[in-house]
C-alpha cells in the first residue's frame, strides 16, 4: 500500500474521501494554508493529521505520492518541489497555466524517475470508462468523429467574487473536460478554430471572459471533432440531455456517455441498440456529498489506477506529457477566441520550445 498526502483541501475534499475508502492507498497527511479549512476537513473525516506548511509534506519520507489541488498558477512550483523531494505526483487539471515552465518540469520528472499523473477525473466516470472499453473492442468500428459538450447552469457561480476576475476563464475551468475527451480519442490535433461570447446573463453579472463557446478541431489525419461549452444559461431536463457528454460516431455504430446521469447509450456494429444506467449503489459511490458537487468515486478510481501504475511499472494516462499537450491545445483555443482565426497547435508548442516533445 502506498502512502499519499493531499495539498489543497477544497477540491482535495473528494481525494480525502477517495483515499480513506481505498484499499490501495493510505492517507497519511493533508495540507492547506487555510487552517480553518483543515479543521473543517479534520472534523468531517475524523482525520486530524493536517498541516498548513507544504514543506512538512515534502520532508516526510514516508509519503510516496503528493496529490495537488491548489489554484492553477501554483501547480508548476508545487509539482516541481514534490518531484525534487522524491515524490510521485497527482495534479488536478489543468496541469499548469504557464507553458514556459513545461520543459523544466519534463526534465525534472525524467531525471528523478518519478511519475506525474493528471487528475482528469471525468475519464474515470462509469459511462466514460464503458464507452472507452467498448470502443477499444471495436464495437462501433473505426472512429469518424467526436462531439463533446459541457453545458451547465452555473449562474449561482457568478455570485462568487473571484469568478468575475479577469483571470477566471471558463475555457480552462470547464471546457477542459470535453476537450480532454477529444484528446483521448484524437490525440494528434493539428488545428483549432472557435468562437465565443459573454452571454446576456454573464454580462449582467459582470463576467470578464466568454461563458459561451463552440470549437472545431482538425486532427493531423484529417478527422474533425467539436466541443461546446455554455455556462450561464438554463439547461434541458436531464432525461433529454446531460450536462457533460461525449459522443463517438464510428463506421459501424455510435455511442454516447452521459456523465452526471451515469448513462451510456450505444448502437453496435451488429445494429443492437441499448441504454445502460447505473443505479443507486454506483451513484452513492461516485457522488458522496451534497448533490453532485463533488465526485469522489472518480478520484478513487484514478488514484487506484495511478497506484497500480507505480507498483506494476506501467504509464498512467493522462501523464505529464499529455497534460502539457492539453494545455497547449487550450492556449491555442484561447488565441482563436481572441483573433477569430484558426490556430495551429504546433505554433504554440514551438513558441515554448516544445515542438520536439511527444505531447
Amino acid at each position: 500500500m502506498l502512502n499519499i498526502a493531499i495539498l489543497g483541501l477544497g477540491e482535495g475534499r473528494s481525494t480525502m474521501s477517495a483515499a480513506l475508502q481505498s484499499k490501495k492507498i493510505k492517507l497519511v497527511k493533508v495540507c492547506d494554508v487555510n487552517e480553518e479549512l483543515c479543521k473543517t476537513r479534520a472534523k468531517e473525516f475524523d482525520f486530524n493529521n493536517y498541516t498548513t506548511n507544504y514543506q512538512d509534506l515534502l520532508d516526510d519520507k514516508s509519503i510516496d505520492i503528493i496529490a495537488i489541488y491548489t489554484p492553477d498558477h501554483l501547480h508548476a512550483e508545487h509539482v516541481k518541489q514534490a518531484l525534487l523531494h522524491d515524490k510521485h505526483v497527482v495534479c488536478t487539471k489543468p496541469f499548469i497555466d504557464d507553458l514556459t515552465k513545461a520543459s523544466e518540469l519534463l526534465e525534472i520528472s525524467h531525471a528523478t524517475g518519478k511519475k506525474v499523473f493528471i487528475g482528469q477525473s471525468s475519464r474515470f466516470s462509469e459511462p466514460m470508462k464503458k464507452q472507452k472499453k467498448e470502443f477499444d473492442k471495436g464495437i462501433i468500428g473505426d472512429l469518424i468523429t467526436v462531439e463533446a459538450h459541457y453545458h451547465a447552469d452555473n449562474r449561482w457561480f457568478l455570485k462568487k467574487e473571484w469568478s468575475l476576475l479577469k483571470s477566471f476563464k471558463w475555457l480552462y475551468g470547464g471546457l477542459s473536460h470535453p476537450v480532454d475527451f477529444v484528446r483521448w480519442y484524437l490525440p494528434n490535433i493539428d488545428e483549432v478554430m472557435g468562437y465565443g461570447m459573454i452571454s446576456a446573463n454573464g454580462e449582467q453579472a459582470g463576467l470578464k471572459n466568454e461563458d459561451t463557446m463552440h470549437f472545431i478541431f482538425k486532427a493531423k489525419d484529417g478527422r474533425i471533432a467539436r466541443v461546446s461549452g455554455v455556462y450561464s444559461s438554463p439547461t434541458q431536463p436531464t432525461k433529454r440531455d446531460s450536462t457533460l457528454s461525449c459522443i463517438l460516431r464510428g463506421t459501424l455504430g455510435a455511442s454516447q456517455a452521459d456523465y452526471h446521469e451515469l448513462r451510456y447509450s450505444v448502437t453496435t456494429n451488429e445494429g443492437e441498440e441499448r441504454i445502460v444506467y447505473w443505479g443507486d449503489e454506483k451513484l452513492k459511490y461516485y457522488y458522496r456529498f451534497e448533490g453532485q458537487t463533488h465526485h469522489a468515486g472518480e478520484y478513487q478510481n484514478y488514484l487506484e489506477y495511478f497506484a497500480d501504475s507505480i507498483e506494476q511499472g506501467f504509464t498512467a494516462y493522462p501523464n505529464m506529457e499529455e497534460g502539457i499537450g492539453t494545455v497547449a491545445l487550450l492556449q491555442a483555443m484561447d488565441r482563436s477566441l481572441e483573433t477569430g482565426l484558426p490556430v495551429k497547435i504546433a505554433d504554440v508548442k514551438q513558441e515554448f520550445g516544445l515542438e520536439l516533445q511527444a505531447l
